[in-house]
């Protein structure tokens, strides 16, 4: 009985977090994006954006802007939150007159995609120019 009580803590952890890697790599989420940023060291020029996950467990997107003809890879790792988001969003950080995009927010769920820094982003922080975030709503599309 003990055993079986483990077993069912197990599956409930990795069958949900299958859920949400099947969430993003599913669907794409989509915001309009009024400023251009920087991922994996590459300038995304505003407009529309859409993230997407190509691999099971999250650790790789495409982020693309159809319009622009702009599309990137960028590793990813995951973070827990303490408590679920309440609404899709992208999330920049904002130095001077550079935007970059740090983490990707699913509602209803307490895993975030964090994007690695660029280069030009660790060079900013240790100058010392301070940061600030711009939450941008999103949607599923």
């Amino acid at each position: 009985m003990k055993h079986a009580t483990w077993f069912v803590a197990v599956a409930f952890v990795v069958l949900s977090g299958m859920a949400v890697a099947q969430l993003i790599g599913s669907t794409r989420v989509v915001a309009q994006v009024p400023f251009e940023f920087m991922v994996a060291n590459k300038i995304v020029p505003a407009g529309e954006c859409e993230v997407q996950a190509i691999t099971m467990d999250g650790q790789t997107l495409v982020i693309r802007n159809a319009e622009a003809k702009v599309g990137l890879f960028s590793g990813s790792s995951q973070a827990e939150s303490k408590q679920n988001a309440s609404n899709y969003a992208l999330v920049f950080k904002h130095y001077g007159e550079h935007y970059f995009l740090s983490e990707i927010r699913l509602q209803g769920s307490k895993i975030t995609y964090r994007l690695p820094e660029s280069k030009l982003e660790v060079e900013l922080r240790a100058q010392n120019v301070s940061a600030t975030e711009e939450t941008l709503r999103a949607s599923l599309k």
